[in-house]
């Protein structure tokens, strides 16, 4: 985290809830603005019961990004966008994490439908974006794409050197892929 920071970087960590309230909620979000982070993204943890969280972010000056998905009704998404502080996580699909082939239009429908609820609040696409097109697709949509698995995917196929330099070459290939669209 601090590396990132350091690097000029908004870092955001990204976890399921359950780690978070085991290492203790005051204590992640001090250690976690200590060390430079910007916020966390809670995939398993909705506003209504997230109130300590929503008071340990607030003090430490930290981001809270809540997830909406396509079976989101347009109160939730609303009270959901509410709840978040730097941006709200479009998840593209249902399920569970990991690359796909393709993004789908259940994505563009749930961005236009958050951009509905809150006009100025940025909605970040992510769950399934894996490569250069799927990111310049959902970067013509979105304010921005959000990537996870595809790296660890990379990064897992030779975690040697060589996997690091193909996670620097997949960052350069969706990096490009976001440009096409500007």
């Amino acid at each position: 985290m601090a590396a990132v920071a350091e690097a000029g970087a908004a870092a955001v960590v990204m976890s399921y809830w359950n780690p978070i309230d085991h290492y203790g909620i005051e204590r992640f979000a001090a250690d976690l603005a200590a060390a430079g982070g910007s916020g966390a993204i809670t995939p398993d943890l909705i506003p209504d019961e997230a109130v300590p969280w929503i008071a340990a972010s607030d003090q430490h000056g930290l981001d809270r990004v809540f997830l909406v998905a396509p079976s989101s009704t347009d109160a939730r998404i609303a009270s959901t966008i509410a709840a978040c502080r730097g941006f709200v996580y479009a998840a593209s699909t249902m399920g569970v994490t990991g690359t796909r082939d393709q993004v789908g239009g259940a994505a563009q429908r749930l961005v236009a439908r958050a951009r509905a609820a809150a006009p100025d609040f940025p909605v970040c696409v992510g769950l399934g974006v894996s490569n250069a097109e799927q990111a310049a697709e959902v970067a013509s949509f979105a304010d921005g794409v959000i990537v996870g698995s595809a790296f660890v995917r990379r990064l897992l196929d030779d975690p040697n050197a060589a996997g690091v330099s193909a996670v620097r070459e997949l960052a350069t290939e969706l990096a490009d892929g976001v440009r096409r669209t500007g």
